[in-house]
């Protein structure tokens, strides 16, 4: 692969990086430093319903769900960044053939070619 493309892409996934480094940061606020309250605009002091408190964890659980799902991409990008410093990206990590340039900048930060990919997820 090109040096050009090699530096299109890791601009790309420091681009992806820093939002979502961004959207990790809001979720967190808003799923684990604001009181039911805060989030609800509710300003009186009556006792909370049980569907309030309900619907409040339904709330958290989700927003820590997207957190996690945010966390594991960032993860991959990281990696791939990796593979830029190490000189191997590009490359699938199964079959060691190249990954198609326009699999890359759909998820720049793939580590399988399609048919690998296609494999892993037939075999779980």
């Amino acid at each position: 692969m090109k040096a050009e493309d090699i530096a299109q892409f890791k601009n790309l996934l420091l681009l992806k990086r820093n939002l979502l480094s961004g959207n990790v940061t809001s979720l967190e606020k808003q799923a684990l430093k604001r009181s039911r309250q805060d989030a609800s605009g509710d300003l009186s002091t009556m006792p909370i319903h049980m569907a309030d408190i309900g619907s409040d964890n339904f709330e958290q659980e989700f927003t820590l769900g997207l957190i996690e799902n945010e966390e594991e991409m960032l993860r991959e990008i990281d990696e791939a960044l990796g593979r830029i410093a190490g000189g191997s990206f590009g490359k699938c990590e199964e079959c060691g053939k190249l990954i198609r340039k326009t699999r890359l900048k759909a998820l720049p930060h793939a580590r399988l070619c399609v048919a690998c990919q296609r494999k892993e997820e037939e075999s779980q």
